[in-house]
């Protein structure tokens, strides 16, 4: 019984030390990517909201990504998606984008 416990410990120090915590890509830095002369660009900003084919919000940044802001508690407490007087004071608020600080270019918009 007493190895039992002592395996267990020792499984949970691993997991632990395993367990190395990053910053959220979207609250990591204000700075979205480089421009083409070395500078830092400013982090996106909101520019609109649109809602998908389930009735979630979607930000549309500046940047040309999108990122679905929903209201989900506990997990995500957005209230102010759920009001349209709060959704609309949001836009042109800086935005930082995650997917910019992964360096993946947004997709060119469909024509239609």
């Amino acid at each position: 019984m007493d190895t039992a416990l002592l395996a267990a410990i020792s499984m949970v120090r691993d997991l632990l030390r395993m367990n190395d915590e990053h910053a959220s890509l979207t609250a990591q830095s204000a700075d979205c990517d480089p421009s083409t002369d070395g500078r830092i660009a400013a982090a996106p900003r909101l520019i609109g909201l649109r809602q998908d084919d389930d009735g979630h919000w979607v930000a549309v940044l500046s940047c040309g990504h999108t990122q679905h802001l929903r209201h989900q508690p506990p997990w995500q407490s957005r209230t102010w998606v759920l009001d349209p007087e709060q959704r609309q004071a949001q836009l042109g608020r800086l935005f930082p984008c995650g997917w910019c600080a992964q360096g993946i270019e947004p997709e060119p918009k469909k024509e239609g």
